[in-house]
């Protein structure tokens, strides 16, 4: 059964582990610019959420695709990346609604979470919990896809 990443932005610190655990799992560096995960930090209301890819089911990296570098893996619950079909022409970065397509001007590609792969370095790193790793089923799916419908909306909120 596939899996995804349950976010409780409740539990959040802000300490941004995540970041660091997931770029030394990509990049074998400790940078958050090479991060697939975002804390995103609003200091005046005092809230804290990591931001990563929803692995959405109508996802439209995946549409805009030109090179087809992007694909769903179906047993694994993903949109994967295939790096060297990649061009670096950032249609997808442009087409995800929640900004978690990056990209890398070393590379010349784009980079995205792809869950590492059923063991993500963000959710084993995790000291509060804020993070799980989960497997999916019909009821959390459907709460994700809700939760995700409020974030993209407060995302284009602040974007005004």
């Amino acid at each position: 059964m596939p899996a995804f990443l349950q976010i409780d932005p409740s539990k959040c610190t802000a300490c941004r582990l995540c970041e660091l655990a997931c770029s030394f799992e990509k990049f074998r560096e400790f940078n958050p610019e090479k991060s697939c995960i975002r804390e995103v930090v609003l200091l005046e209301e005092a809230f804290y959420i990591p931001v990563v890819c929803y692995q959405c089911d109508e996802a439209w990296c995946l549409k805009v695709c030109p090179s087809v570098a992007l694909t769903r893996n179906r047993e694994l619950g993903i949109v994967e990346l295939n790096e060297t079909r990649c061009t670096g022409c950032r249609m997808c970065t442009m087409a995800c609604p929640f900004g978690v397509m990056f990209y890398s001007p070393e590379k010349g590609k784009v980079f995205k979470c792809d869950l590492c792969r059923g063991n993500p370095a963000c959710a084993r790193i995790c000291p509060t919990k804020a993070i799980e790793y989960r497997e999916e089923d019909l009821t959390l799916q459907r709460k994700r896809k809700i939760y995700s419908m409020k974030l993209m909306d407060a995302y284009r909120e602040v974007q005004k």
